[in-house]
């Protein structure tokens, strides 16, 4: 739910024809499906690339179940099994669906694909509990790394990385999430 609500209408990724989505904590995947399968159920081709510093194992993965089209599922089940053992290069999978890249590196050290992405998933742990991402160097590399019009989308409304996101360029904003919580929205200007 919250992946769909936050991550994908927030960024309006359920929206775009030709999204191209990028993730700092990719997890456990619930994201990444989620958007496979918006994608899927519209028939539009996604690019998907994640940076993740601290991978789980693929019983991990495969242990976290989440409902799923059969299109969908056969993606998943092709991303388990080709899920690497001991990740050191990246991990991609490509088909009519669209593309996934995973880098198994530290966001922080990364080089980002500049003017890249409609949307970012800013999905790591907590400003308190995993400061690198959040750090203002970040956001503004994740800031070069979109589209004019991308939208970033995050569950932290820290004050931290919310002005350091207006720093970088991106026009931010409160938003209501579910139940008391806050999210946070912060929008690339068009060029």
């Amino acid at each position: 739910m919250q992946a769909n609500e936050l991550y994908l209408k927030l960024t309006q990724t359920h929206l775009h024809p030709s999204p191209r989505v990028l993730e700092v904590g990719f997890g456990l995947g619930v994201n990444f499906r989620a958007t496979l399968e918006r994608c899927r159920e519209r028939g539009v081709y996604l690019e998907y690339l994640g940076y993740e510093a601290f991978p789980v194992s693929r019983a991990v993965l495969a242990s976290v179940e989440m409902p799923l089209s059969a299109p969908a599922q056969k993606v998943w089940e092709d991303l388990l099994e080709g899920w690497p053992a001991e990740p050191h290069r990246p991990f991609c999978l490509e088909g009519a669906w669209g593309r996934l890249e995973v880098r198994f590196e530290d966001v922080t050290q990364a080089l980002l694909p500049n003017g890249w992405a409609t949307a970012l998933y800013l999905d790591p742990f907590s400003p308190k509990v995993n400061p690198e991402p959040w750090q203002p160097d970040v956001l503004e590399k994740l800031f070069w790394a979109a589209r004019g019009g991308a939208r970033l989308a995050t569950y932290s409304v820290a004050g931290a990385p919310r002005r350091a996101l207006a720093a970088a360029g991106f026009v931010v904003s409160k938003v209501p999430g579910i139940g008391k919580k806050a999210w946070l929205v912060a929008e690339r200007p068009e060029v």
